[in-house]
Formats: C-alpha cells, sequence, structure tokens
C-alpha cells in the first residue's frame, strides 16, 4: 500500500491513507480545512459531548458540530467525520442522528479519551472496562448511521493501564458485535497519555486479526516515524495529531508533495489565515484568548535563536489585541 492511495471506508472512498486525528479542544472547521488544504484525505472534529447535543448546548450545536462549505470544495475534498463521546446509548443514538443531519460524512465514537474528567462519566477510556457497553453505544450510532450510508468508527486506547490489551480485544467484539466499519487504535495505554512508544506490534496484531480497517494513531511526530509505522504495522490509513498541530506541511510530505520544511515567510503566512479563520469562526475578542495556545506550534518552526523564540512567544502571550499580535508578526525580515 502506498500512502497516496484511495481506500474504502464502509461505503466512503477517502482520497488517501493521511487523515487529520481527532484533537479535543482543536480540531474545528478550519483546523480540519487547513489539513485538508494541505492533503489530509479525511479530517475527524474534536470530540464532542453526546449529552451536551442532546441538551442543545448552544456552542456545541453552533460551533462544535459546524462543517464548513470549504471543507468539501474542489482541491480539498475528502470526507468529515464528527467524533462524539458519552456512556448512554440513548443518548448516544440521538446524538448520532443529529450529527447525520448536519451533513457529517462518518461518525467517530471516542472510547479512548484518558482525560480523567472524561473518564470519570464512564466516557472514553473509562469504556475499555465496560465492553459490553462500549459494544452498545457503538451499536446504537450504528443503527442511525447505517441507514443513512454513514460508517461508525471507534477510536481505541490499547488499554487503560500499562501493559493491558483491552482494548484489542474489544476492537474484535465492536467490529463483530456492532459493526463497526473500522477502528482507529492508538497503541498505548490511556495511563501514559502521549509518553512513552506505542506499541506498534501490537497494532499490526490487531491490522493482521481484525475484520476490518485499522486506522493508527501515536507516537508520529515526523514523516520518517510516520512511514516507518506505516510499514511496521501494516495499517490501512494513518491519522496525525499532536505532530500535525502547527505543521499541516506534514500531510504534503507524507504525500509526496514536499521534500523540505516551509521556510519561515510560509509559517508566518499560515498563522496568518489561521488568525484569520479564528476570528471568522468566533470573533476577535474569544478569538485573541484562543489563539494563544496556537502560537508555540508555529514560532518553534521559525528558525529563530532560543532567545528570541522566547521573547516573540512571551510577547505573543502578552498581547491584548490581535492588531498587537499582526504587529509583533510584521515584518518577516526583522523576526528571520
Amino acid at each position: 500500500m502506498r500512502l497516496d492511495e484511495s481506500w474504502s471506508l464502509g461505503p466512503l472512498r477517502v482520497p488517501n491513507r493521511v487523515l487529520l486525528a481527532p484533537l479535543a479542544g482543536i480540531g474545528n472547521w478550519f483546523v480540519r480545512l487547513q489539513a485538508k488544504r494541505y492533503g489530509a484525505g479525511m479530517a475527524v472534529s474534536e470530540m464532542v459531548s453526546s449529552h451536551a447535543i442532546h441538551y442543545g448546548n448552544e456552542k456545541t450545536c453552533t460551533e462544535m458540530l459546524r462543517i464548513d462549505p470549504r471543507e468539501r470544495t474542489a482541491g480539498v475534498g475528502g470526507p468529515v467525520a464528527i467524533q462524539l463521546f458519552g456512556e448512554d446509548p440513548a443518548t448516544m443514538r440521538e446524538a448520532a442522528d443529529v450529527v447525520a443531519e448536519v451533513g457529517a460524512d462518518a461518525i467517530d465514537i471516542n472510547m479512548g479519551c484518558p482525560v480523567p474528567k472524561v473518564r470519570k462519566t464512564g466516557a472514553g477510556a473509562a469504556l475499555l472496562e465496560d465492553p459490553g457497553l462500549a459494544v452498545a453505544l457503538a451499536r446504537a450510532g450504528v443503527e442511525v448511521a447505517h441507514p443513512r450510508g454513514l460508517p461508525v468508527t471507534v477510536k481505541l486506547r490499547s488499554g487503560l493501564r500499562l501493559g493491558e490489551q483491552s482494548g484489542y480485544a474489544l476492537a474484535h467484539r465492536l467490529v463483530e458485535e456492532a459493526g463497526v466499519a473500522a477502528i482507529g487504535f492508538h497503541p498505548r495505554s490511556a495511563a501514559v497519555h502521549h509518553k512513552g512508544q506505542p506499541d506498534y506490534e501490537l497494532a499490526a496484531r490487531l491490522v493482521a486479526s481484525l475484520p476490518a480497517p485499522v486506522i493508527l494513531t501515536g507516537g508520529m511526530s515526523d514523516a520518517a516515524q510516520a512511514r516507518a509505522a506505516f510499514a511496521q504495522t501494516g495499517a490501512a490509513a494513518l491519522m496525525l495529531a499532536r505532530g500535525a498541530l502547527g505543521n499541516p506541511w506534514l500531510f504534503e510530505e507524507l504525500l509526496g508533495g514536499r521534500e523540505r520544511p516551509p521556510g519561515p515567510e510560509e509559517v508566518l503566512a499560515e498563522l496568518r489565515w489561521t488568525i484569520e479563520r479564528a476570528v471568522e469562526h468566533l470573533g476577535e475578542p474569544r478569538a485573541t484568548r484562543y489563539l494563544r495556545k496556537f502560537y508555540p506550534w508555529y514560532v518553534v518552526r521559525l528558525g529563530l535563536e532560543s532567545h528570541a523564540v522566547r521573547n516573540l512567544q512571551e510577547a505573543l502571550q502578552r498581547a491584548p489585541t490581535l492588531a498587537g499580535v499582526r504587529a509583533l508578526l510584521e515584518p518577516v525580515p526583522a523576526l528571520v
């Protein structure tokens, strides 16, 4: 297999095998659009609470479920998946119905989030210890999605604690008993979050034994790591997560369209594009606060001396307005 080949996700044809993973608190429509501009074959939203949809939470329903038409324009294309989380099958069924109505091409269910505030509700990685409920949740989504021609996928961790492989067993039940179309597999335990080496040997075993595609995520911060993991595991596709933050060029590199890293001017142009889309999405006051987590991902790619990186980072975090941010980013020669 080649990363630039198309493949089937249930009834969907995905144009290539490099996807944007769900990024909690980050993966809104313009982050997905950015990934697709650089070649991502599919993009998954940040995780959305099924209960928030049930109760009609305004931010959830107007912002987090937004699918922008530009995500599907010519030259961008590729499916859009919305990721849901929760622990109640009836609520999951209702949320899946809403997600289908807003135009998602696929539904992903999160059963791997390691964050304690999610796990304590019985959702996310907590479902690794309740496989019966996990299957019921997935089946609820499938019952809504399949009649509409939408595949349901599930994102899993390898286990809850270090050394556990409950995710491996659960993946088989989700495919065989609930009918999910694919498994997104992060072969680290929930206990370690993003630390340590992923167990790609376990992922390879899952690929070899599961009668459905496995989408690999975790530990792929650069193109060399991603290609090695793809070759080692035989996964159907890769999902880039933290490695793609502030680095959409990674999609181009993996798909064969880029051989060199972006220069400072290109990095700054992309950051400015991100600023404008954040304002479009949130309005300037909220975008000013929201963007502060984005700046570090781009500034480190400008090729500055360490002291200059530190000074610029601090200045961007202190800037009270986006006008101040824009001034700090001009002119390019002053930064490089």
